[in-house]
């Protein structure tokens, strides 16, 4: 095989090569193999290599001797190393131009700064923007910036281009993709202009896609990033409503984490002082954010409901699915959900202490009127006895 002639090549090379600090010198190496090759040669004229360089073998177009390629510097190879064609040839093509395929990143950051957005007063003042609806989910909607051509009917091919995408949620969260740094607030504050409830500290995240059309299959996951063939609405949706959800269970996660931090001053404060000193409405009000937050975490985020897109197509529900697990939304909820009940078996333990000093109260009023009546009896029978003397 031809590969294996040059790689022996390669090991016998940097074998040689090892034996001096370095080789500068015109010389003439051939190397006999039983291969149809019978004869390789290698011509390094007024070139200089190091004991950690790599010399590779390309097959000319037009004549049968291979010509060498010098390959920047990697470590040295070890005569019983294992070497792919891969790690021979990579780097670039034989003809040194950079591989087309390659698109540049789509930035994606995710935010939420509310925990509510009138969608519809957005769609009244953006609706050259507004890209129409594919499904029946009506808690978000999507914006279209600058101009974005479509590529082959697949879909809007981001990487490079000036345009952008902005999906906005209503339960608080916006996913912006193609969208600069510096070019970030410009967009946020066409929503602040419809938000409610505004946070004082903003929630952000940052992710990324890749684009490759000659993917051998529809995605891979990486490391903060997913590479699709190709991007489109509907994968902007898809990578959209995970995002999104994922900023805000974020946000209510931390919320919770405030509760429980709270619970436990009062546990250790009660331990010290062996007192309970909280008032009914501070309890109440703990009582109130905790069920709220369920509520917020479940009905508005719909962290248990599929997406109609994931629904329809095998490819979307892929990108869902390997989000989902990405972000471990499902195990965010559970840990989300382990503290909601540590907060309501305090609750609940700290409302039966109330109801008890409460009903404490009462007895001892109680009482206190029954020994009132007692001494205006006793008052009114002496009374009486010294009217009669």
């Amino acid at each position: 095989m031809w590969h294996s002639t040059t790689l022996r090549a390669l090991r016998l090379s940097s074998f040689l090569f090892s034996s001096s600090s370095s080789f500068s010198s015109s010389s003439l190496t051939t190397i006999s193999s039983p291969s149809p090759f019978a004869t390789l040669t290698t011509i390094i004229t007024q070139h200089s290599f190091t004991p950690t360089s790599r010399v590779s073998f390309t097959v000319s177009r037009h004549f049968s001797t291979p010509a060498p390629r010098c390959v920047s510097s990697l470590p040295t190879l070890d005569w019983n190393d294992a070497v792919s064609c891969s790690e021979v040839n990579a780097g670039s093509r034989d003809d040194g131009t950079v591989d087309q395929d390659t698109k540049p990143c789509i930035p994606v950051r995710a935010f939420f700064f509310s925990t509510s957005v009138d969608l519809k007063s957005l769609v009244e003042q953006n609706k050259p923007n507004v890209v129409p609806p594919s499904s029946r989910m009506t808690n978000y909607i999507v914006l279209k910036f600058g101009d974005i051509c479509d590529s082959k009917g697949l879909g809007s091919f981001l990487s490079g281009s000036n345009g952008c995408y902005m999906v906005v949620f209503q339960y608080g969260s916006i996913v912006l993709f193609n969208v600069a740094e510096h070019e970030v607030d410009d967009y946020l504050k066409i929503v602040k202009k419809h938000a409610s409830g505004l946070l004082p500290e903003m929630r952000k995240d940052e992710y990324e896609v890749r684009e490759k059309p000659s993917l051998s299959t529809w995605m891979e996951g990486g490391l903060d990033y997913i590479m699709l063939q190709y991007l489109n609405v509907d994968g902007i949706r898809t990578i959209g409503s995970v995002l999104g959800q994922s900023i805000a269970l974020d946000y209510y996660g931390r919320q919770v984490d405030g509760m429980v931090a709270e619970f436990t001053d009062i546990n250790r404060e009660m331990e010290a002082t062996g007192k309970f000193k909280m008032q009914r409405k501070k309890l109440f009000q703990l009582v109130g954010k905790a069920n709220s937050n369920l509520a917020d975490v479940i009905l508005k985020l719909g962290l248990f409901e599929r997406s109609d897109i994931a629904w329809k197509d095998a490819k979307y529900a892929q990108i869902w699915e390997y989000l989902r697990d990405e972000f471990e939304l499902t195990q965010r909820f559970a840990s989300l959900d382990f503290k909601l009940k540590f907060v309501e078996h305090n609750i609940r333990f700290l409302q039966e202490i109330l109801q008890n000093r409460k009903s404490d109260f009462l007895e001892w009023l109680i009482i206190a009127l029954i020994g009132a009546e007692i001494l205006l009896s006793l008052y009114d029978i002496v009374q009486r006895s010294g009217m009669k003397l």
